[in-house]
């Protein structure tokens, strides 16, 4: 009886001829188990290296996200990535995004198409047409005129002084913040190393970064030493701070060295003592707004020609004297060395002859020095935040009564304001380039009526980097 039942069901049942174990239930004959390898295929998994990420239309080399993918009892090289949907096709659609890469490590790039904000559905098809989806916050910039030699250095707008790191990559300070970010220079994307000394420094609001510049291993940062916006008196802007540097290039090291907040103080006092001949004191005074053509505000700093020890300090406000057509002022300060090593204000800062410069009624944004001792100077309007007004490139020998000569007019149709140079090539290189950051804070970069400064992610804040060529 039983043989015929087996019997029976195997014809019943062909799984049973296969060897699967059957088994009665209230007199009928079902499969008690299936085999492991017929379990459904479990579900994908995907992550992205950023949630967050910002292109421009006609870029060159836009930051890419990493696409991390798996699935478990499944080869990652079996599964495929692509955007399944765009929530805004106008700015990026799903044919603008690339994938490369195999294995459980994709790249995803991005063209954009035009200025706003997608989101960007990015999905991983596995084993058993099983899915998974993650979304990609993509902001799109307008298209500049120079693309090609364009970069973006993303996780702050409001670039506002440089120094070259070696090996190709360069520490960049933020007016906003008093954060220093190591970027490599020569592609779009986040700093690859940040450092923050207020704790060290005991500050707490903004340094407002304005101007550094590099002796050896060490570097100077300055801040505008003005009051702020709303014309109130801040003692943290004074602060001049030096960082020593190790290493170079990604593996850049800073460490804090020393500080010294009397510089302003020891300007005004210097400019009383030869009758206010500048105004120091007045516009510096509490309820004085800085950036004003006879305010008080200085964005440049730079060692002169074959010195150590003295530095100048070049303002952008006040024009000498304060009308349209002024000059560009420089101050030296001849024991700058010494300014940041002072222990309990017992040194306080020297000051040599002043200089003004002819710039065509701009004053210094920014001021560098190359090998031969030559200085490039970066002009702007001591009034305009962004491209409203002239920008220029100047030369100048470094001799006091020598005219600066006009190298470059910089443009001034796209957005941001030009200021702060990286380093002064080379002028014997095949090819002499300098490298310019604009502070995009002000700027509406994605069209919606948001300052850069004011948007809610770091990644979609960027300030562009372009490199010139030098005219002879």
């Amino acid at each position: 009886m039983l043989s015929r039942t087996a019997s029976s069901d195997r014809r019943r049942h062909p799984a049973v001829a296969r060897g699967v174990t059957l088994a009665l239930v209230a007199g009928f004959s079902v499969p008690a188990a299936l085999p492991a390898s017929a379990a459904a295929p479990a579900t994908p998994t995907i992550s992205l290296s950023t949630a967050y990420v910002s292109g421009a239309v006609g870029a060159t080399g836009d930051p890419t996200v990493t696409v991390r993918v798996a699935q478990q009892a499944t080869d990652a090289a079996a599964l495929t990535v692509r955007a399944s949907a765009s929530s805004r096709a106008s700015v990026a659609g799903t044919g603008d995004v690339t994938v490369t890469g195999t294995g459980d490590s994709r790249e995803i790039a991005v063209q954009a198409r035009g200025t706003g904000y997608t989101d960007l559905t990015i999905q991983v098809t596995g084993a058993g047409g099983k899915t998974a989806t993650t979304k990609l916050h993509y902001a799109a910039s307008a298209a500049v005129r120079s693309p090609t030699d364009t970069r973006y250095f993303t996780g702050s707008s409001d670039a506002s002084a440089a120094v070259d790191a070696g090996g190709g990559y360069a520490v960049v300070a933020d007016d906003e913040s008093n954060t220093l970010r190591l970027y490599r220079r020569d592609v779009s994307g986040a700093p690859v190393r940040t450092w923050d000394f207020s704790s060290k420094l005991g500050v707490d609001g903004e340094i407002d970064i304005e101007a550094g510049t590099r002796v050896g291993n060490t570097i100077y940062w300055n801040g505008s030493l003005g009051n702020n916006k709303d014309g109130k008196v801040k003692a943290e802007r004074s602060t001049l701070f030096t960082t020593t540097v190790t290493g170079s290039g990604a593996d850049t090291q800073l460490a804090l060295a020393g500080s010294y907040q009397g510089l302003r103080a020891d300007l005004i006092a210097w400019d009383k003592a030869a009758q206010n001949r500048y105004g120091f004191a007045a516009g510096a005074a509490s309820g004085q707004v800085p950036k004003q053509i006879d305010g008080f505000n200085a964005e440049g700093l730079e060692f002169a020609p074959g010195s150590t020890t003295t530095a100048y300090v070049g303002f952008r406000a006040p024009l000498v004297p304060p009308a349209n057509g002024g000059k560009a002022l420089l101050v030296p300060v001849t024991n700058m060395d010494k300014l940041a090593t002072s222990v309990g204000g017992k040194v306080h800062a020297t000051f040599g002859t002043p200089v003004t410069l002819d710039l065509g009624g701009l004053s210094v944004r920014d001021i560098r020095r190359d090998a031969s001792g030559q200085l490039l100077v970066l002009a702007g309007s001591w009034a305009a935040e962004d491209n409203s007004a002239p920008y220029a490139l100047y030369s100048w020998d470094g001799v006091a009564g020598h005219a600066p000569v006009k190298r470059l007019d910089l443009p001034t149709s796209d957005a941001g304001g030009w200021e702060a140079i990286v380093d002064v090539p080379d002028a014997a290189a095949q090819d002499p380039r300098v490298q310019l950051i604009t502070d995009n804070g002000s700027a509406d970069l994605y069209g919606d009526g948001t300052e850069a400064k004011d948007l809610d992610h770091a990644e979609w804040k960027k300030s562009r980097t372009v490199r010139f060529a030098l005219q002879p």
